[in-house]
């Protein structure tokens, strides 16, 4: 949906030409355990944090072909020592909702399996995929698994 002039009626911008655009994604068939929250901005409830980091993790271990924006979202969720854990009881719902083989994430796993899997990614063309989703001047050579694996110690 896009509101065109929006920003500026609210004077959230002095650009009368800037377009609010909000994506809307609607999940039919969604595993059980998310945790949600509403936000006082436009009252629209979402996924919490660790939820999201749950949702990344599922993407990451369930896509045949790693994508560089999920890799950079990985990179983004775990730099930041605020971010909570997984939610694991999504993460292991949507696991097995999409046929997982692996064993169940706990506490104490969750981040081992994370590591393994990194280490089985392609990662020649992750630089170039990212390039188109993030902010220009964005170093790209920042997604490397040693900096993965360094922001999955803490």
């Amino acid at each position: 949906m896009r509101f065109p002039g929006l920003l500026s009626e609210l004077e959230l911008s002095g650009q009368q030409s800037e377009v609010l655009a909000v994506k809307i994604e609607v999940d039919t068939n969604p595993p059980a355990g998310a945790g949600l929250v509403t936000t006082v901005v436009l009252q629209l409830q979402h996924h919490d944090q660790a939820s999201l980091l749950a949702g990344k993790l599922n993407a990451i271990f369930q896509r045949a072909d790693t994508k560089g924006r999920d890799l950079y979202d990985l990179l983004w969720y775990l730099r930041d020592p605020a971010w909570p854990p997984p939610n694991l009881t999504l993460l292991n719902n949507a696991l097995a909702q999409t046929g997982w083989q692996g064993e169940v994430l706990t506490v104490a796993n969750w981040r081992a399996q994370v590591r393994e899997r990194l280490r089985r990614v392609d990662w020649k063309d992750i630089q170039s995929d990212v390039r188109p989703f993030v902010e220009p001047g964005f170093d790209s050579s920042l997604l490397r698994l040693e900096n993965l694996e360094r922001v999955l110690e803490k």
